[in-house]
């Protein structure tokens, strides 16, 4: 009898140590569940279809909504161009310090500060110059020019093949992305557009044709990402391993003095959060903001990746979009 009640307190003892693990672990399953479903109830603020992409670094815990559907990455396809650039940087194969004469062909239309200031030959900027432009301002020219002097998009795929990073793939300038986006489908020969010549032709665009164009837009699989791929990529640049020490500093650094977006990743954030992003834009329904949040008190750090597309709401109902699922994300990593 005393073995036998003896074996009952032993399996009691057991089954009682068993129940609460059960239970953390149904909480934890809960817990992160209940974050998913307040993320897709977030995301229907956007009025268009959300991809997120969310990685706590120190834990590897996760989590994507639309992981790998493609969305047009507008200007934070500048992150992997960057990448590619600083590759070659470390290679040996450009110098930071080199510098590019600007063309009147080099003046690009959309986002940025060379084309309203620099529309006279005779000004070269270094290509560190070209880089803080295209990533602290997203401006446009600069950017083709550093997408030029990385070798172009097959490179810049090549070196994300290179690292095992699928889903992102960078194809055209910027000058060709918003072409085909508005409609534009005579652009002149590369050493021959002027911003008057884009102008005049985007002006001739029927309403039609732009309807026609942005949705033949979202069905092209160039200049896209997946959430899970762009999160994927900005892990990488966090662990270093896309490029050397020094390299991998400086492009951190640099978009974490980001000046666009502020209504987006950092936009519901406490003051003084570091934030080292990337943001981009359409005008056809695409808001986007990539990047990496501090979080305080030792907390760790969040990759945060957010794509808004066919959105019919005004750009600043996509940004708040934006801003609350990254509030909740960093609520949810902090106090987990």
């Amino acid at each position: 009898m005393l073995m036998r009640n003896t074996r009952l307190v032993a399996r009691a003892a057991f089954v009682s140590a068993l129940i609460p693990a059960a239970l953390g672990a149904q909480r934890t399953d809960d817990g992160l569940a209940r974050f998913q479903r307040e993320v897709v109830r977030l995301s229907a603020i956007a009025g268009g279809k959300v991809g997120v992409g969310l990685i706590h670094l120190e834990t590897g815990s996760e989590l994507f909504v639309n992981a790998d559907e493609p969305y047009p990455m507008a200007s934070t396809y500048k992150v992997p161009i960057a990448v590619q650039l600083l590759t070659r940087v470390d290679s040996g194969k450009v110098r930071l310090d080199s510098m590019i004469a600007l063309k009147p062909s080099d003046l690009h239309p959309g986002s940025g500060t060379l084309t309203n200031l620099f529309d006279d030959p005779g000004v070269s900027l270094s290509v560190r110059n070209l880089l803080e432009l295209m990533l602290l301002i997203s401006d446009n020219s600069a950017t083709d020019l550093t997408l030029r002097t990385a070798g172009g998009g097959a490179a810049v795929n090549a070196r994300l093949a290179s690292l095992g990073i699928s889903g992102i793939s960078v194809n055209r300038p910027t000058v060709e992305l918003i072409a085909d986006a508005i409609g534009v489908s005579d652009l002149p020969p590369e050493d021959q557009r002027t911003l008057a010549t884009f102008r005049r032709l985007a002006g001739s665009v029927s309403d039609s044709a732009q309807r026609a164009a942005a949705k033949a837009f979202y069905n092209d699989r160039r200049d896209t990402a997946t959430p899970r791929g762009m999160a994927t990529l900005l892990r990488a640049i966090w662990e270093r391993k896309t490029l050397g020490a020094e390299s991998s500093a400086l492009l951190l650094d640099i978009m974490r003095r980001c000046e666009t977006g502020e209504n987006r990743i950092k936009g519901l954030l406490p003051p003084g959060t570091t934030v080292m992003h990337k943001t981009g834009t359409l005008g056809i329904g695409v808001a986007n903001d990539v990047g990496i949040v501090e979080l305080p008190d030792n907390g760790g750090h969040v990759v945060v990746a957010v794509f808004v597309k066919e959105s019919s709401k005004d750009t600043a109902t996509q940004e708040r979009t934006i801003a609350q699922i990254a509030r909740a994300a960093y609520d949810y990593f902090l106090f987990k």
